[in-house]
Order: structure tokens, then sequence, then C-alpha cells
């Protein structure tokens, strides 16, 4: 895996909170951008979506993005923090937020639903 997930945890009303590290040798920093690397907002989705779909532990697929805010830059080797929490009227659909110091670096609302395995 790319990233490092340090904690995966579930807090009140599933709440999902997950600390992460992307190391400096991740392939998603070689070339974005040289000399002043920075995660890209894809990365940053990805880790969201893979947050959800380790704590629901089953295989998802994410069917919309939505509301997604870039505020700040993420660097190699960020302690990031990724919270993920249920919306009330859809438990597909989670509002994200991932953090680096406290301090919101992106955020938004996922959609995601169980993968179907089945062949047609």
């Amino acid at each position: 895996m790319w990233h490092l997930v340090k904690s995966l945890t579930h807090i009140d009303k599933n709440e999902i909170s997950a600390d992460i590290q992307v190391p400096s040798e991740s392939p998603w920093f070689s070339g974005h951008f040289p000399g002043e690397p920075i995660l890209p907002g894809v990365a940053q989705i990805r880790m969201v979506f893979d947050t959800i779909s380790n704590a629901r532990n089953r295989e998802m697929n994410v069917t919309s993005v939505r509301r997604v805010r870039f505020k700040q830059i993420i660097r190699p080797d960020d302690q990031i923090k990724i919270t993920a929490t249920p919306l009330e009227q859809n438990a597909d659909a989670y509002s994200f937020r991932i953090a680096v110091k406290d301090e919101t670096v992106c955020s938004g609302v996922m959609t995601v639903e169980q993968q179907d395995n089945q062949l047609e």
C-alpha cells in the first residue's frame, strides 16, 4: 500500500477515524511536483475511500464525491487524520475531513455502495 495506516478506529455513532502517513518515497510524490512534492487530490480522496472500505470490512465502490474542498497542501511524511461520519439520511454517504496538525486540509461528502461481485 502506498500509505501507512497507523490506526483505524470506530468512534460513537459509527464515526470512523484513521491516522495515516504517506511516506516520502510514495509514487504519488514522484513528479508531483519536482522539488516541491505535494499529495494530489485524487490520492487524498482514495485515502478516504480506503478508510471507509476498511472500516466497513467489505469491498466497496464509490458512487459519488461532492462538496470537496482542498484547503491546504499535504507534504511527504505529514501525519494525517481522516474522520468520516455517516450522514443521518443516508448511511452509505459519509461526511469526511482530512486534517494535518488539527488543520483541515480537505473535506467533502463521499457516497459508497457494496461491490457486487456477481458476474452477469
